[in-house]
């Protein structure tokens, strides 16, 4: 006898037919029509973008957490804190226009923006940024609503990352000679601190970088030098 769960093949109702292009015709004119927006809408073709962004940001995301000497680096360091980072505490996600990534101290998460990344090196540098973020945050207990510590960290992160490289502060629309990397540092440091919600105005933020500035910006751990 046959359980309740069973059915003969000739009572099996008919599956109904699936949304997923079936042929590599169809795949191919499903594609076509989200690229050209012919028989789409704008709200699939935006979703189709979003999903695309964020399978590249995945896949490039795995390339450097195995393949960028900084990011394993990092990686290795916040192992030997105590704070191992698995891949899923990275994630590669839509963001506002404002922002490339971001660090979430609880529950320790890295984002990732998709779409928001002009070459690989330029999500190294975000990741880097955030991992000495998630760094700080485990060695030396930051507390963020306090915006001496945030400064800090800031500082660290913009210094060590990457991200005030001469070649990146050309594309933003900055350029010197004398202490560009130390401009940038400074600039980019107040602007995070500044939107922090415990901090009032921007005087407050560059006045907390100011006066950690000396013993922050010459912490380098875990790197031995300015990477």
């Amino acid at each position: 006898m046959m359980g309740d769960s069973e059915k003969s093949p000739s009572q099996n109702p008919t599956p109904p037919p699936s949304s997923e292009p079936t042929s590599a015709f169809e795949r191919w004119r499903r594609k076509a029509a989200l690229v050209t927006g012919l028989g789409v809408s704008e709200e699939e073709r935006m979703l189709d973008l979003r999903e695309y962004q964020t399978r590249s940001c995945e896949k490039t995301k795995d390339y450097l957490m195995n393949n960028s000497p900084a990011v394993v680096f990092m990686l290795k360091h916040l192992k030997l804190s105590g704070c191992a980072v698995p891949a899923s505490n990275i994630l590669c996600a839509p963001c506002d226009l404002s922002r490339a990534g971001g660090f979430s101290p609880d529950p320790g998460a890295v984002v990732l923006c998709s779409g928001h990344f002009f070459s690989q090196k330029h999500m190294e540098h975000t990741l880097v940024h955030e991992l000495v973020h998630m760094y700080d945050h485990c060695k030396f207990k930051v507390d963020w609503n306090n915006l001496r510590h945030h400064a800090c960290s800031e500082i660290r992160a913009n210094s060590l990352s990457g991200d005030c490289r001469y070649t990146r502060e050309l594309r933003r629309g900055f350029g010197s000679f004398s202490k560009q990397h130390q401009a940038c540092v400074r600039r980019r440091a107040a602007i995070s601190v500044a939107a922090n919600p415990a901090c009032p105005d921007a005087a407050t933020a560059e006045r907390a970088v100011n006066e950690v500035w000396d013993s922050c910006f010459s912490d380098t751990r875990p790197f031995d030098e300015i990477y």
